[in-house]
């Protein structure tokens, strides 16, 4: 008798292979058996008219410091995942003396956007260098599987000094010291090295990240590692507009190592044509087989815009910085008030910087929220186009987008990848075998961009509800987030829904799979701010044979591990 039988299911196996009709048994931790007529279960399990598929692997996280305190990994493991990496970016929270331990937070809260305070509060330190790190993560019980990866900033940190870390180019004895931690990172189960190269990337300070103009004797000599062990992914986030001139040391690299390399590839409104560039570049390389790759977002990069959100239209205003840092309620019962629009109105924005300025007043990107499917909007329904056609201040129809709901409304701001107010060059670059599903940021980016539901967009928006362009197949976008994610980071035993493989597993009501509206929640440690989005449709999740969600609610179980290192396939 098996352990669980799901029966009657639609199985969309995360190979590409088209999708069929057929049971799955499971014994502890694996899948045993698939076919029909299959023996009893302990528990049986009807998905008839339901799809299954391998639990989503998402391989582009900020769970750093929630690791530490929420099993759950929320909201990811609502969504699906059953195993996420983070480390990414080049920020994470070891190697890490206790005396580096706030300036390590004050680098997450500026680079990810993850209040410092719920950080503070909620790690549980107890490690200074990554193996210690890894024990102490392994020592915790979760409800999915994640792994993690060195990253440069507390790197150099450990190495340089903070301040030497922001500020100097490393020595040659530093750069040693550096590849020898990298070396022991791989060898405790890192799943790779990242940093960040993007301007975009400071700490709450305000200073560049460390390591983001690290210069190449720096970056090859810690690439050693990655080459002496055979081990580990080196991931970048690189500046937008320099990748073309980045791509080359990176390309080097990946050629001199022989181990892959990955960037992060958006389209911008500064180079909107790049992306193509770059795709025949990464062509040139698979036809040298050098293993450079594109990590690629599964829609535009947005900002939810609200009230209590980090980012909207009116944070420049004096009438709106007066009373910024008031509890929400104090400040709702003031938005409120017809004499605060029209103080608020009648005033023009102090001047921020460039980034700043464009988000905050470039009115033909700024669309209404209102589902979960608002992601592909049409340029008709912009706030600069709506003011247009009814002879009306963008600054107007604005503050009245935002007072919807009860001044909960949501104003979506697609910062990358909609240049062209569509997404059809993302059909484009999913469909390349050079780039990866990525960049959901689960974790990060708490009170401006909610993208860890991106596995449940992937499904609902390309696979069964696009309709400005083409879609994908179900088959392919299922294989996109689950064997191609796990694989690139050596994660061979899951992925796949085949006998030997993790019994990681989505039953979804896939006709009434469902993204709903992003939410300011207060949940955080020392009530911190993060904006969460919820799906309904998920029938249920397993991990590693054991359900832990059912119809969106978690069980308890959790047979979530810490993944050291890469993990073998199973044998045939």
């Amino acid at each position: 008798m098996f352990d669980i039988v799901i029966r009657n299911g639609y199985i969309v196996d995360g190979t590409g292979a088209s999708g069929r009709v057929v049971d799955i048994a499971i014994e502890g931790e694996k899948i045993v058996a698939m076919g029909a007529a299959l023996g009893p279960g302990k528990r049986e399990i009807d998905a008839t008219g339901f799809l299954v598929t391998p639990g989503w692997v998402d391989m582009h996280t900020h769970y750093d410091g929630q690791v530490t305190w929420d099993p759950y990994l929320t909201p990811s493991s609502e969504h699906g995942v059953t195993t996420v990496v983070m480390g990414n970016c080049g920020v994470g929270f070891a190697p890490c003396r206790k005396e580096d331990r706030e300036w390590l937070i004050n680098v997450m809260e500026g680079v990810e956007d993850i209040p410092g305070s719920a950080l503070s509060e909620g790690i549980k330190w107890s490690w200074e260098t990554f193996p210690e790190y890894m024990d102490a993560l392994a020592g915790e019980k979760h409800a999915i599987d994640f792994g993690t990866q060195i990253p440069h900033s507390a790197l150099r940190g450990w190495v340089m000094g903070q301040d030497s870390s922001e500020q100097d180019d490393a020595t040659p004895e530093q750069i040693e010291a550096m590849r020898k931690l990298v070396t022991e990172a791989l060898q405790a189960g890192a799943l790779g090295f990242s940093t960040s190269r993007t301007s975009l990337h400071r700490t709450a300070k305000g200073v560049l990240v460390a390591g983001t103009n690290a210069k190449r004797d720096e970056l090859f000599g810690i690439a050693q590692a990655l080459k002496e062990t055979g081990l580990g992914v080196f991931e970048c986030a690189s500046e937008h507009l320099s990748v073309p001139e980045e791509f080359l040391w990176m390309r080097e690299m990946a050629q001199t190592i022989q181990r892959p390399v990955v960037f992060n590839l958006s389209q911008t409104d500064q180079a909107p044509h790049l992306w193509r560039h770059l795709l025949e570049t990464l062509e040139d390389a698979e036809q040298k087989d050098i293993p450079v790759y594109g990590q690629v977002a599964g829609r535009a990069i947005g900002i939810v815009m609200n009230w209590q959100a980090t980012v909207h239209p009116f944070v420049s205003y004096e009438a709106w910085m007066q009373i910024m840092q008031q509890p929400w309620e104090v400040k709702r019962k003031r938005v409120m008030d017809p004499a605060f629009k029209a103080e608020l109105l009648a005033q023009e924005p102090y001047d921020l910087w460039e980034f700043a300025n464009f988000v905050t007043r470039s009115f033909h990107k700024m669309f209404p929220m209102k589902d979960g499917s608002s992601y592909e909007p049409d340029i008709s329904e912009s706030v600069a186009a709506r003011a247009k056609r009814e002879g009306r201040s963008p600054k107007e129809i604005a503050f009245e987008m935002l007072m919807e709901n009860d001044g909960n409304g949501m104003i979506y701001f697609p910062l990358f990848n909609y240049t062209d107010n569509s997404l059809d060059h993302l059909h484009t670059l999913h469909s390349h075998p050079r780039t990866l599903m990525g960049l959901s940021d689960g974790g990060a980016h708490c009170g401006a961009i909610c993208d860890a539901g991106m596995p449940t967009f992937m499904l609902t928006h390309w696979t069964r509800d696009r309709k400005r362009g083409e879609k994908l197949s179900l088959e392919y976008m299922v294989m996109r987030q689950t064997s191609q994610t796990a694989r690139f980071y050596g994660l061979e035993d899951r992925g796949v829904l085949a006998p030997g493989y993790l019994a990681d597993i989505n039953i979804i009501d896939y006709d009434n799979l469902r993204l709903g509206v992003p939410q300011v929640v207060y949940d955080l440690p020392a009530g911190g701010k993060r904006l969460l989005q919820h799906a309904t449709g998920y029938k249920a999740t397993l991990k590693s044979g054991q359900i832990i969600l059912q119809d969106g609610q978690p069980t308890g179980a959790l047979p979530g591990k810490l993944i050291r290192g890469s993990q073998p396939a199973p044998h045939k």
